[in-house]
Order: C-alpha cells, then sequence, then structure tokens
C-alpha cells in the first residue's frame, strides 16, 4: 500500500527564521510560503533530493499546528506523509484493520494540490501519518 516517503513535516514557530536558517544555514533550496487555511497552516518545502522537508506555521485560529507549538514551543516533527496510489482504497484497507482516519474521513486537497488524509497517531507508535495520492 505505501510508495515511497513525501516529506518529513516540522512544526515551527517562526517560518521566517526556519527558511533563513535552511536556506542560509544549510544552502537547501526552498519554495515560497503557500497559506493552506484548510489546513489551518501556511507550508513551505525544502527540497533534498530524495525527498522533502515541509516546515509549517500556524495560520489562524485554532490551527493544529498551534496546539503542537504550545507543547513543544520550539517546535519538531509533527507528521510523516507517505505516497499511497489510490487514496480511497488506501483509507477503506485502513479502517477495515482498524485504523482511525481523522477528521471526516474524506480526503481534503493538500498542498501539492493532491488528496491527503491522516491516520491517528496513536494508532501508529505516537507518529500522525499523512497519506497523499500520487
Amino acid at each position: 500500500m505505501l510508495g515511497r516517503l513525501n516529506h518529513v513535516a516540522l512544526a515551527v514557530p517562526d517560518l521566517a527564521v526556519a527558511v533563513a536558517a535552511y536556506r542560509n544555514t544549510l544552502g537547501a533550496e526552498v519554495t515560497e510560503p503557500q497559506a493552506l487555511p484548510e489546513h489551518g497552516v501556511t507550508v513551505v518545502f525544502v527540497n533534498v533530493g530524495n525527498t522533502k522537508i515541509e516546515l509549517l506555521e500556524p495560520l489562524g485560529e485554532g490551527s493544529p499546528i498551534a496546539a503542537f507549538l504550545e507543547k513543544n514551543p520550539s517546535g519538531g516533527m509533527h507528521h510523516l506523509c507517505y505516497e499511497v496510489d489510490d487514496i480511497l482504497a488506501a483509507r477503506d484497507q485502513l479502517k477495515a484493520a482498524g485504523a482511525r482516519v481523522l477528521g471526516d474521513g474524506n480526503p481534503k486537497t493538500g498542498a501539492h494540490g493532491k488528496p491527503v488524509l491522516f491516520l491517528h497517531p496513536k494508532d501508529f507508535f505516537g507518529t500522525l501519518i499523512e497519506l497523499e495520492q500520487s
């Protein structure tokens, strides 16, 4: 079911500071910020060749990233994103196996313009999992 690792997402308290660290200190290629109001975040992607690092900053009231940063004020790993060929088939297979899909269970459009779903971290050893249709 799982395809390649699409990205590792890091929640950051200040996106501009994080972008500067990756771009200026590490010499990485970083995309322009993209606001995703439906997900409550502003994101950038750091291209590291074989995958990407997604830097997330809270956007708007009630952002799920804000709650994460309250517990982790310096930031930290927020989720892993894996590609799947068929997100609906993956969702149905996971639900049949007892995994919990967050939200209403229907895919939303993610930062890459593709359908995404999130899986409950308690079902995957404390790690929030995002699935993205490839």
